[in-house]
């Protein structure tokens, strides 16, 4: 049994209003976001192999970075789909082709480049102890829902409320099970995590790191900048 990431990263970025590429292509001291996230994944000893998903235009771009950076583990580079769902779907395809139904896959955001050792192997546990796993972080501000009017009806107890992020893992023919049967009721879903559920599978927590970020913003890109300068200090001066 197999360990495989499949890693999407086939969104234009508009709210980054970058007009000259994709965010997850965006740099950072000469390296790409996208090439940070799958360095996490790489690295970790785990992990048999990552399947990843892009924009067309853009898989020549990731050949070259696959070469540079040394990224052994990247098996495979498969076109997206007109959603985030379909481009989840077609790393999965491609990923059951490689490795097959019995193992787990863990499925992550391109743009999600600080996610930890210990939340990659928290994932893996998970699944095979519980058959999912959906990393999380606990909410730190308060909840509340409001109705049409705009006004708020109902506020949550933070302690009850948990955040979900990814990496969102199963086994993988458990999760293409899933998708079968969402393109057969012609359903979409907002990830993973949602799509499961609506077909009768448990979910577990993992709780995963805070730095865990989605970048997504201009200010998700200057907190991620701070974060990786911050580390390499620390390296540096021996804290």
């Amino acid at each position: 049994m197999s360990n495989i990431a499949v890693i999407f990263a086939g969104g234009t970025g508009k709210r980054m209003n970058t007009r000259s590429k994709p965010k997850q292509f965006l740099e950072l001291h000469g390296k790409p976001i996208l090439v940070y996230t799958l360095e996490q994944f790489e690295r970790h000893a785990e992990i048999d192999g990552i399947v990843l998903v892009v924009l067309s235009k853009w898989i020549v771009n990731c050949y070259d970075f696959v070469e540079k950076f040394r990224l052994k583990k990247v098996k495979a580079i498969v076109p997206g789909g007109k959603s985030a769902l379909e481009s989840q779907r077609k790393g999965l395809v491609k990923a059951k082709a490689l490795y097959g139904p019995d193992s787990i896959v863990l499925i992550h955001d391109g743009v999600r480049p600080l996610v930890d050792e210990e939340t990659i192997s928290r994932n893996i546990k998970s699944v095979k102890e519980h058959g999912s796993g959906i990393t999380v972080t606990p909410a730190i501000e308060t909840i509340t829902i409001k109705d049409e009017s705009g006004e708020i009806g109902q506020i949550i107890e933070r302690s009850k409320v948990e955040m979900a992020r990814a990496p969102q893992s199963f086994y993988l023919g458990d999760i293409l099970e899933a998708h079968r049967r969402a393109g057969e009721d012609g359903l979409e879903f907002i990830d993973s995590a949602s799509l499961m559920k609506h077909y009768g599978y448990p979910l577990y927590s993992v709780e995963g790191a805070p730095e865990n970020i989605k970048i997504t913003t201009p200010s998700d890109f200057y907190m991620f900048r701070a974060l990786v300068d911050a580390r390499e200090n620390s390296q540096i001066f021996g804290m």
